[in-house]
């Protein structure tokens, strides 16, 4: 084993990078056609029993981060906002209790306009939550019934509106390359969206997953990929001039307000994922590890209480890890400082020259040694920077 571990780490690493904890709540009112995370269309919310898994969850995670500070923690589903202010603030106490929760820790819950109530967001707020991402897609009417979201355009208006009086800092995500949506429409959004003077704005590019009624059984007419091109030049230039900073690749914030807790993960730092399907980015001395939650919500809660919920387990080898740490550090438009690529894995960066050499050859890249970091073209063409780096 000893031998092993010195073939994949040369030294080993020598500190660990910051921890956030994911909290996956993998319900929803009803699943969108172009879905595939892993959530489940509600029946009954079984709030306190699956709060009671949770809270086992990361009790019999405590020894693989004994000791360590969280720094971010982050509510995904599903539709976390479908729980209770009560139960959010029963997981977060316990998450107080069990952890050293950094003071001033970034705490983000996600939010669907359609759930949102004003006594809601100030009991979230109450229970620690201090950033929302809001799940808007569009403001257009025609536009949220193709995609099958169950709020239409004023329940959107009126959920940004609490979102900008309750907290400090929020996110708006939203959707381009829509179907049947012109360029005009795309700018409306984004227009519509500054209007409430978001400190955080996600725009991502629709796409057709193969597991999905979208991308399977009831594919949608789409924008050519020149207009989604036009569309995605159009909604940058727009941020720009709003002040907002385009950091990551569907990411725009004011200054101060990027979130911590995707930062983290683009910066390959360390992550506890507990809840159903959640994945965790583990860091010790000799190894790094991958780790996945059974998926299914029941099988979940049963299988917590027997210790068996860890469905997968995967050591990160030599040859993964330039591909692993690539594909997150090369999505922010800054890039990352090359040092960080021995701090975060363990590996020289000797052992990526060939990629580095071809990538800033083809103009991918760029030629300052002392940081890595995508060209424009780079940004523009992301998949073919990061296929240099696969083993």
């Amino acid at each position: 084993m000893a031998e092993s571990v010195i073939r994949l780490f040369n030294g080993g690493l020598t500190t660990q990078p910051p921890l956030s904890l994911y909290i996956h709540l993998p319900w929803c009112v009803r699943k969108c056609p172009y879905c595939d995370f892993n959530s489940h269309a509600l029946q009954t919310l079984p709030e306190a029993a699956y709060i009671d898994a949770l809270l086992l969850d990361l009790e019999q995670a405590l020894p693989d981060i004994w000791g360590r500070r969280i720094h971010t923690v982050f509510f995904g589903g599903g539709t976390p906002s479908l729980f209770s202010a009560e139960g959010i603030d029963r997981i977060l106490t316990g998450v107080r209790t069990l952890t050293p929760l950094m003071p001033g820790a970034e705490i983000t819950l996600e939010a669907n306009p359609n759930t949102v109530e004003a006594a809601k967001f100030a009991g979230f707020r109450a229970a620690g939550v201090n950033r929302v991402s809001l799940g808007i897609q569009s403001f257009n009417p025609r536009h949220l019934q193709a995609l099958g979201r169950i709020h239409d355009d004023r329940e959107a208006r009126r959920a940004a509106e609490l979102a900008a009086t309750h907290f400090d800092t929020f996110n708006l995500d939203l959707m381009y390359a829509l179907p049947g949506q012109t360029l005009a429409e795309a700018l409306a959004d984004i227009d519509t969206a500054l209007g409430f003077q978001p400190p955080h704005v996600s725009a991502y590019h629709l796409t057709l997953e193969p597991n999905t009624p979208f991308g399977h059984t009831a594919p949608p007419n789409l924008p050519d990929d020149d207009v989604a091109a036009d569309m995605q030049l159009a909604i940058e230039a727009r941020l720009g001039e709003a002040g907002m900073q385009h950091y990551e690749t569907s990411a725009y914030a004011r200054p101060h307000h990027a979130s911590r807790h995707n930062l983290n993960y683009w910066q390959f730092g360390d992550y506890l994922g507990i809840g159903a399907g959640a994945h965790s980015k583990l860091s010790f001395h000799d190894r790094i590890l991958r780790q996945m939650r059974t998926k299914h919500p029941q099988q979940y809660m049963d299988a917590v209480g027997q210790g068996t919920h860890i469905a997968d387990v995967r050591t990160l080898t030599r040859g993964d890890l330039p591909f692993e740490f690539m594909m997150n550090a090369l999505r922010l438009n800054e890039g990352v400082p090359a040092a960080l690529f021995e701090a975060r894995t363990g590996l020289p960066l000797i052992v990526c020259t060939e990629a580095l050499e071809k990538a800033r050859a083809r103009g991918l890249l760029l030629p300052d040694a002392a940081r890595l970091q995508p060209s424009l073209q780079g940004q523009r063409f992301l998949n073919d920077l990061l296929e240099l780096f696969l083993a």
